[in-house]
């Protein structure tokens, strides 16, 4: 018999999510530190649901663009980053 483990592994960084009040009513919202990440809402809750799926897009897009092919003999490896 053979064991198999698959690890998965979640990392945690923190962001700075920004809401803005449109004119018009409801939100704009974009995360500072990661261009291209913007949604809107009609509500805070609403926006900061529709930016966490932005975010989650932008990375992703990010991701598979890094992997066709772009850079066929990149290093990868994870990094931490800390900012004072």
């Amino acid at each position: 018999m053979t064991l198999r483990a698959t690890y998965i592994i979640l990392y945690s960084m923190k962001l700075t999510a920004v809401f803005v009040s449109a004119p018009e009513g409801g939100f704009t919202a974009f995360v500072e530190e990661i261009p291209g990440a913007i949604s809107e809402g009609e509500t805070i809750e609403e926006a900061r649901e529709n930016l966490t799926d932005a975010l989650r897009m932008v990375l992703e897009c990010n991701r598979e663009l890094a992997r066709e092919g772009q850079y066929p003999i990149a290093h990868r490896e994870p990094m931490e980053l800390s900012i004072v």
